[in-house]
């Protein structure tokens, strides 16, 4: 499995727009016949006064090859290009194989 985690820190106020386009992309990803799952992620302590919100995307696909066409859908574009505006700062992904469990279900 290709495993891609992504962390992404929002301006200020700007959770819920957030939110509301991931939810699209998740929505669209999941219906991709590579991905496996794909998680929208929030976190628990809220930020300080003045601070970016940060969240995590947990993007598990069959190969490689699936993770690169999905960024070639409507609804990845559509995402990136809403919250490109928002963000505090570029998102910062790290790309895995998955090792365990073996095999995935």
């Amino acid at each position: 499995m290709y495993v891609v985690c992504v962390t992404v820190k929002v301006k200020p106020g700007e959770g819920e727009r957030f939110l509301a386009a991931a939810r699209k992309n998740h929505e669209g990803t999941r219906q991709e016949p590579g991905n496996l799952r794909f998680d929208v992620l929030r976190a628990v302590n809220p930020p300080a006064a003045g601070e970016p919100e940060v969240f995590f995307l947990y993007e598990v696909y069959r190969a490689k090859d699936d993770f690169v066409a999905h960024q070639q859908t409507a609804h990845y574009f559509a995402f990136r290009d809403e919250v490109a505006e928002i963000m505090a700062e570029p998102r910062s992904g790290v790309h895995f194989e998955s090792v365990y469990p073996e095999p995935w279900a």
